[in-house]
């Protein structure tokens, strides 16, 4: 459980993801893969997981906001795929709360899926893989305020 701020769980109203479906969603996969290279840089992740989901396809889904991505980890780097040809290896789909959740470790995938909060699909064991490889992750701790400005 994360100390500080709390996210409350919430869930956008449909037409927020009404819209969001319509939009482009190459921005939400640059952004996603964005974040896991600089985890990569960071040496924040096992070369051996790596290895291990190298060329697999994954999607993540934020079905509140309507936005989806699609990537795959290849020579070195996290990718985004921009076509959504054939079925990921491994999906997540949840609401905006949940992954928030998640990202502030205020909630860990299990209690999630088995709340049916986060819906995971495809390879059973590289599921496992992946949340055992987020799971060793450890975050920099970040101030909890602003440092205040003098005059």
């Amino acid at each position: 459980m994360s100390e500080g701020f709390t996210i409350p769980k919430f869930e956008l109203p449909n037409f927020i993801g009404a819209i969001g479906r319509k939009l482009p969603q190459w921005p939400h996969a640059l952004a996603l893969v964005g974040g896991l290279n600089a985890a990569l840089k960071l040496k924040l992740l096992s070369a051996d997981d790596l290895e291990a989901i190298t060329d697999k396809v994954f999607q993540v889904q934020v079905r509140d906001t309507g936005g989806t991505a699609r990537f795959t980890y290849r020579n070195g780097l996290f990718r985004p795929l921009f076509r959504s040809e054939g079925e990921a290896d491994l999906s997540f789909s949840a609401n905006l709360s949940a992954y928030l959740q998640l990202l502030n470790r205020q909630e860990d995938p299990d209690t999630l899926f088995f709340k049916r909060e986060l819906e995971i699909t495809g390879d059973t064991e590289l599921g496992l893989l992946v949340k055992n490889m987020l799971d060793a992750i450890e975050l920099p701790k970040l101030p909890v305020g602003l440092p205040k400005l003098r005059h």
